[in-house]
């Protein structure tokens, strides 16, 4: 079985050496991610995702136009925000992103609050929709015509096309009952964050269920972090080094900045810590201690390179079909999985 293998481009000023301890080389900047990004390329990873958020780093559409031309294989996930931008222009930007890519490029919707406003789940998600409506529509090359809540538009595509003449894939996340229901019928790709393989399977049933309802079937990613090491005992010494100067104070005040703070994907990662054994792991191999200091994604597979295999292999087992993996700091983490596991994993890109 073949699956998707992305990497992570610490955009939002998500990199550390030491969690909670800021290093100013390790700052988000076009010289530190665009270094993250061109070393996934070199090491043969499908996709790298490009985050985004207002207050935490530089401009995930303005970082893809600049470095599209540098990179030779791999994919552009592109997370763009609903709200941030109209999206016939939103549209027009992707579609050239596309073409300088040469149709490497797949696009990660995000719902949350844009600067500056704070918005009720209900109609924000309903924002959402109408965007993936419309911008599906648009770079499918297709007229539109719709009278929404948000957006009340009659309006022809723009002439910028993709490379293949219809829209890119739309990765796509959330697990409050409107963002299953707008994934089921709007996204291409779910994307999950870490939990345990009986949680995992439980989402699975039910957006699989979701979908049926739409006449669709969705692809299914998951969003983790790594550290992968040659002896377990190496890797669980990382994470140790990793939390070592850790101050509490700060670890909360970097979760809460996040615009998704308080969202129930991140409710959910602080259960998942909660219910950790003492040495935070929730399950085997899954080590909870990154949700210390970070809003989200808040767990890591820790081992070796057997045991790091065997646990993308069981989500795999489950219906998983793409990764998204990151580790501190990134750069590094990532020369080592691409050493250790990825030319043990059948990989390609997802279409």
């Amino acid at each position: 079985m073949s699956v998707e293998v992305s990497w992570f481009s610490a955009l939002c000023d998500d990199d550390y050496r030491y969690l909670g301890v800021h290093d100013p080389d390790l700052k988000s900047s076009w010289a530190h991610c665009s270094s993250i990004t061109t070393t996934a390329d070199r090491l043969g990873y499908d996709s790298i995702l490009l985050p985004s958020g207002y207050q935490l780093g530089i401009d995930s559409v303005a970082f893809a136009g600049g470095i599209a031309p540098i990179t030779e294989q791999i994919r552009l996930l592109v997370a763009v925000r609903c709200g941030e931008l109209w999206v016939p222009q939103l549209a027009r930007q992707l579609a050239t992103l596309d073409q300088m890519l040469g149709g490497r490029l797949s696009i990660n919707v995000i719902s949350s609050d844009i600067p500056g406003e704070t918005m009720a789940s209900e109609p924000r998600y309903q924002r959402t929709r109408e965007t993936m409506m419309v911008l599906r529509q648009l770079l499918n090359g297709e007229s539109v015509a719709m009278q929404g809540e948000f957006l009340n538009l009659e309006i022809d595509p723009p002439n910028a096309r993709t490379v293949s003449g219809n829209s890119p894939l739309f990765y796509f996340g959330g697990l409050s009952e409107p963002a299953r229901d707008v994934a089921a019928e709007c996204s291409d790709v779910f994307l999950m964050w870490p939990g345990t393989l009986p949680e995992v399977d439980s989402i699975l049933t039910d957006m699989r269920r979701r979908a049926a309802d739409y006449n669709r079937t969705l692809k299914y990613g998951y969003r983790v972090h790594v550290i992968v090491r040659e002896t377990e005992n190496a890797a669980i010494d990382a994470s140790r080094e990793l939390i070592s100067k850790l101050d509490a104070a700060e670890g909360e005040r970097i979760r809460a900045q996040s615009l998704d703070s308080t969202s129930v994907g991140v409710r959910a990662q602080g259960m998942l810590r909660e219910g950790a054994d003492a040495d935070g792991f929730a399950e085997e191999n899954l080590w909870t201690g990154i949700g210390r200091a970070r809003s989200g994604c808040g767990a890591a597979i820790v081992g070796d390179p057997d045991q790091v295999l065997k646990k993308l292999k069981q989500y795999m087992d489950l219906g998983i079909e793409a990764f998204i993996l990151s580790g501190y700091p990134h750069e590094e983490e990532c020369d080592l999985f691409a050493r250790y596991v990825l030319p043990e994993l059948e990989h390609g890109v997802l279409s």
